[in-house]
């Protein structure tokens, strides 16, 4: 339960029709199994102390007394287990009765919670047997002489974990316009759990999926839907234990159909309440009764899929969607740019890298969807001290196949003089002398722009402005900067993506050729004719900046957090140490360069994650990365 991650389970048990005493051994069986697997909120289906095809059965008594009792039973096996369980039964209040989701805890049944939504029409026939709990508050049934709540309106809250706060609805609630969760959420549950009994006919799996996530995401939830399998009655219907695990969005686990399976995994609940924190339109009403319960605070094993990657989806098709999406957003940014000024072109610095490679198939499809020439696109390389002969010629290649016009200014002569005119030694290759380089092919390319009565198209991405590895004036400034919100992690993707789909053969291997190329600002002298001066050997490497800006901007977490996600993720590839080392430099970087994104330019945002002063990063240029590296440093202790 550390850094917000708390391990649950959703179980289905193989029960047989109204055998409740078999159903609750059963139940106590799978309660301690999953407790020794780690969970602290475990789940079962609806009306699984009974079976949920009794049919007429709910209305004899025998029934119901033995169910009750085997509810006891099962609140006194939780007493020496570390979780808080919720199990179905039917139960009877006033004459009436309901369709319950039982919480137990530590020896107690803590709440009772009926279900508000009976489907009775198709194969359903709930109103035959229950009543509704809708409107039922502030209620409560005598079991063994303790008196517990008995309501819809109800949050369990951990004593020892704050932020996890558990309401109950019950299977068809989920499937209305109005689902009782809404309320839930909105009075502070973070946790919506639901016991179902939905059978199975064919393409309902999808939608049942998609209604889970869809909810798990309106409420910025975690979602954990348990449904019934084999072993209900088939004689109308089959059941398949179709259980799924979401969290704001995202399916964390999903079982297998028609399997009885038990699935785990862990819902974060510090980025449950960091969405919600961030989100104004989220307004807590807190207008339910809490029931407090404990669970030892202890570390969870993370089980969960951590991507090393977060900008980039990991299935193909909808990588592939999202490059499409990207590229069109970048393109449509630009239009409107080029429309409004009534500027007839533009003018960009290409390297041979895959930043201005981007901007150029930006560029392309911008001037395309405009109805431009693209030889109004002028493309410039700007030679200097340290370009090779394999960027130069993809710069070349690159220009030539987009249809842009081809410009070619070398660097060197201006730049001597200016080392001349501000007494610079050029043997001395240190910032002044890379930075020289840099001014200079900005100056370039804005007098050119005056001239062709164009705009300047920046190149720079997301991660060279999250580490300011830019030269302030220099590449750093543009008229539009079209790569701002984009990752250097997916500017490989979307230029792959490109190659791919381009229908030109030879484009597309200048294209590869590029992305084989490391990334470099070319500042310093090749070796040998080889690019010496490699950027993640300077800053880190780029999918550790990435991975790390993408959970310390998007949810605020921690850097105990976010280095323990990284090491998850990257557990395969790089060390404790490297890690380390890396986040350190992010967030010392990070702090220090805030200066030069507090007057970045214009250009599109089209992810979660983007640095403009205007939208997303309001952050002063002076503010301390102390608590910070602090929080490191500890990390740095505990491991010499």
């Amino acid at each position: 339960m550390r850094n917000g991650f708390v391990k649950v389970a959703a179980v289905t048990p193989k029960v047989k029709v109204a055998d409740v005493k078999y159903n609750g051994q059963l139940i106590r069986d799978l309660m301690k199994e999953t407790v020794s697997n780690g969970a602290k909120v475990v789940v079962f289906p609806e009306l699984c102390i009974t079976g949920y095809t009794c049919g007429d059965l709910f209305l004899q008594e025998q029934l119901l007394e033995t169910a009750k009792d085997e509810l006891r039973r099962i609140a006194m096996e939780s007493e020496t287990l570390d979780a808080l369980f919720f199990v179905g039964l039917p139960l009877e209040l006033n004459g009436k009765l309901y369709n319950v989701a039982a919480a137990v805890s530590r020896g107690d049944i803590l709440a009772l919670i009926p279900k508000v939504y009976l489907p009775t029409y198709n194969e359903f026939y709930e109103g035959r047997y229950f009543a509704s709990g809708k409107g039922i508050k502030d209620k409560y049934i005598s079991i063994s002489g303790e008196e517990i709540p008995f309501s819809t309106d109800i949050i369990l809250q951990s004593i020892e974990m704050p932020k996890l706060k558990i309401a109950a609805e019950i299977c068809e609630d989920l499937w209305t316009p109005n689902p009782p969760s809404i309320s839930h959420a909105l009075s502070g549950a973070t946790l919506i759990v639901n016991l179902s009994a939905s059978d199975e006919v064919t393409g309902k799996n999808i939608y049942r999926k998609q209604l889970v996530a869809g909810q798990s995401a309106r409420l910025i939830c975690g979602y954990i839907y348990c449904s019934a399998g084999d072993g209900e009655s088939t004689s109308d219907v089959v059941y398949s234990a179709h259980n799924i695990i979401a969290e704001n969005g995202s399916v964390l686990k999903e079982a297998k159909r028609f399997e009885n399976e038990t699935i785990y995994s862990e819902i974060d609940f510090e980025k449950i309440e960091e969405e919600r924190r961030r989100m104004t339109t989220f307004e807590v009403k807190n207008t339910h009764e809490v029931v407090r319960f404990h669970v030892t605070r202890e570390r969870t094993v993370l089980t969960r899929y951590i991507p090393q990657t977060p900008f980039v989806p990991s299935n193909i098709e909808d990588r592939d969607n999202r490059c499409e999406e990207i590229l069109h957003i970048q393109a449509m940014g630009l239009k409107k740019r080029l429309e409004h000024t009534s500027c007839k072109s533009v003018v960009i610095g290409i390297s041979g890298g895959l930043d201005s490679t981007l901007a150029l198939i930006v560029a392309a499809k911008a001037f395309d969807l405009v109805g431009l020439p693209r030889e109004n696109i002028i493309a410039v390389t700007m030679p200097g001290f340290g370009t090779t002969d394999r960027t130069y010629d993809n710069a070349v290649n690159l220009i030539n196949k987009i249809g842009a016009t081809f410009k070619e200014v070398s660097i060197v002569d201006a730049v001597n003089i200016h080392f001349r005119d501000i007494e610079h030694d050029s043997s001395i290759h240190d910032v002044t002398y890379e930075n020289s380089q840099a001014r200079e092919r900005t100056q370039i390319l804005m007098d050119m722009a005056n001239k062709y009565a164009g705009l300047v198209i920046g190149t720079g991405d997301l991660s060279e402005l999250a580490l300011g590895w830019a030269t302030y004036n220099g590449d750093h400034m543009s008229m539009y900067a079209v790569n701002v919100s984009i990752p250097k992690t997916l500017v490989r993707y979307l230029v792959k993506y490109y190659a791919d789909t381009c229908n030109d053969e030879i484009l597309s291997e200048v294209l590869l050729d590029v992305l084989d190329t490391p990334v470099s600002p070319e500042l310093l002298p090749p070796e040998d004719g080889v690019i010496s001066q490699k950027t993640e050997d300077l800053v880190g490497p780029y999918e550790l900046h990435d991975f790390f800006m993408y959970y310390i901007l998007r949810f605020g977490f921690s850097p105990k957090k976010v280095y323990r996600l990284a090491l998850k993720a990257f557990a395969d590839k790089y060390d404790r140490a490297v890690v380390l080392k890396w986040l350190k430099s992010f967030y010392r970087r990070f702090f220090a360069q805030q200066f030069k994104r507090s007057c970045l330019p214009d250009g599109p945002k089209v992810g979660t994650v983007a640095v403009s002063p205007r939208g997303d990063l309001r952050m002063p240029s002076d503010a301390c990365a102390r608590i910070w590296l602090d929080e490191v440093e500890e990390i740095e202790e505990v491991y010499k």
